[in-house]
């Protein structure tokens, strides 16, 4: 099958977006790590309904919610890539999915910092 680029600008983007939406639907059903983000963020989102969050705090809440996601659903397509490239093991792509698992760390650290400034003071 030979690709075939759509030059119109509306069609194509609609493409794009079908694309984007399956692609998101087979993070969220397929990767374990994107689920329990998926589902954490769920789980946030309820809570800032109990608890009456600001708009303001649904802003940063709705952002960490959305990095993790993001960096995670970079991080399984590093994974999937290097997989396809190399099956087995190689020091080189261990080195390069760490690295992509260490970003994923780094937005989880900042999301849960996130929760906890807009949590705690609710519990206290």
């Amino acid at each position: 099958m030979e690709f075939q680029k759509d030059n119109t600008f509306v069609k194509g983007r609609l493409k794009s977006v079908t694309y984007a939406f399956k692609g998101a639907l087979k993070l969220i059903t397929t990767e374990h790590s994107v689920m329990v983000q998926f589902s954490l963020g769920i789980i946030m989102t309820i809570a800032g309904f109990y608890f009456h969050i600001s708009h303001e705090e649904w802003l940063f809440q709705t952002l960490a919610i959305g990095l993790v996601l993001s960096i995670e659903g970079l991080n399984t397509a590093v994974e999937k890539v290097a997989d396809f490239i190399h099956p087995n093991y190689h020091e080189r792509i261990g080195f390069i999915k760490d690295i992509a698992a260490g970003a994923v760390f780094f937005a989880a650290i900042t999301a849960i910092a996130t929760g906890l400034i807009i949590y705690i003071p609710k519990f206290i």
